[in-house]
């Protein structure tokens, strides 16, 4: 493992609901290859904190990647939602054009 994922390791162990850490360590577990670890921390944002919005995006691709469309649409579907929400139109449209090349 690299430097990075071991600091963030510790930050985490530091302070273990930090959704920043979590999916800042599960991009590093992308990065090698470990989409299991990755998506245990995605959805360990999302219940913990379902208005954290950059997760739903990288665990939709990630969930795209490993063959798991329905979750895929599931999880772009809910994370349009929370964006509109929080009034967060960027991050809107992003899941938006994920969600539809997907779907259509």
């Amino acid at each position: 493992m690299s430097e990075r994922t071991e600091k963030l390791k510790q930050f985490l162990e530091q302070s273990p609901d930090d959704c920043f850490l979590k999916h800042a360590l599960a991009l590093e577990y992308i990065k090698i290859g470990d989409d299991i670890a990755a998506k245990v921390l995605f959805e360990a944002n999302l219940q913990h904190d379902p208005g954290y919005i950059a997760t739903y995006y990288h665990l939709g691709k990630l969930l795209e990647r490993i063959g798991a469309q329905n979750e895929a649409i599931l999880i772009y579907e809910r994370g349009m939602k929370a964006a509109k929400e929080a009034g967060d139109m960027h991050t809107y449209n992003e899941l938006q054009g994920v969600y539809e090349d997907l779907v259509y």
